[in-house]
């Protein structure tokens, strides 16, 4: 007699789907539960993280001391709470270690270009001056309309008034005593109290506008990258001609810039300042 052959979902012994189902949800209340208490500045109790969670008490309290057996999270005897474990700092400080900026922020960039049709770059800070890391510009972009530098002066660039808003006030006056504010063209921000002035507007609108300040012809819009205590770690420009970047869509190249920032933070593991 023919037996019919048997999937290896229905299999003896294969879990079947609504297994695997519960596994996965398991899984991702056990997820959120970890992000819960990372992101409490104390230990909680078993009533509050099922409050988060929108969990019973008995589904919650199954999830944290699974999660207390693999070291994820940890009981705190004292304050009687809840708390992040060993093995999630030991895991995220992995990360820390192996992360890098460009690595994260490249497929976002491409995406930037594509959606703009501009030239993208990204930049760190170093020693008073932006330095760039990457630049991403589409074939049918004319080369020679953006020139391309390794490293800019902060008071004269999009990236470069990104960095400075972000900086103390002292540090600023120390670049600037350093550096200088050299005048390159008739747009150029070349005075202390003008330049103040610029750096607020960098940080009401989250984002930086260079109006031909560097090269006659060029404007660019930059906005900050943070790492996971709210420090810019670099930040992402979007430059072209000013035939092609007119004021109506400079505001709105702005907007997509800070949200490819963001985004870039959040995949970094940062966090943008409330």
């Amino acid at each position: 007699m023919k037996t019919q052959s048997q999937s290896p979902e229905s299999a003896p012994g294969a879990p079947d789907t609504a297994a695997k189902g519960q596994l996965v949800q398991s899984l991702t209340r056990a997820l959120n539960i970890l992000s819960i208490l990372g992101g409490a500045g104390t230990p909680m109790s078993l009533t509050a993280v099922a409050e988060a969670a929108d969990l019973s008490p008995s589904t919650t309290h199954r999830l944290l001391t699974t999660l207390q057996q693999e070291r994820y999270v940890r009981f705190d005897q004292e304050k009687r709470g809840w708390a992040v474990g060993l093995q999630a700092y030991t895991s995220g400080i992995n990360f820390l270690r192996t992360r890098s900026l460009l690595d994260v922020a490249r497929p976002r960039l491409r995406r930037l270009m594509e959606d703009s049709g501009e030239v993208v770059s990204l930049a760190v800070e170093e020693d008073g001056e932006a330095i760039y890391l990457h630049r991403v510009s589409g074939a049918r972009l004319a080369q020679a309309a953006v020139p391309v530098t390794d490293r800019t002066l902060l008071h004269c660039s999009a990236v470069g008034k990104t960095f400075l808003a972000a900086m103390a006030e002292a540090r600023v006056q120390s670049i600037v005593t350093q550096r200088g504010m050299r005048q390159f063209t008739r747009t150029t921000v070349s005075s202390l109290p003008a330049l103040r002035q610029e750096l607020s507007l960098v940080r009401s609108r989250g984002f930086a506008v260079d109006q031909e300040e560097r090269v006659s012809g060029l404007r660019c819009v930059a906005a900050p990258i943070f790492d996971e205590t709210t420090s810019v770690v670099g930040a992402i420009s979007l430059s072209g001609t000013s035939r092609r970047m007119r004021d109506a869509r400079v505001d709105d190249l702005g907007e997509m810039v800070k949200r490819t920032a963001a985004a870039i933070t959040a995949e970094f593991g940062g966090r943008v300042p409330m």
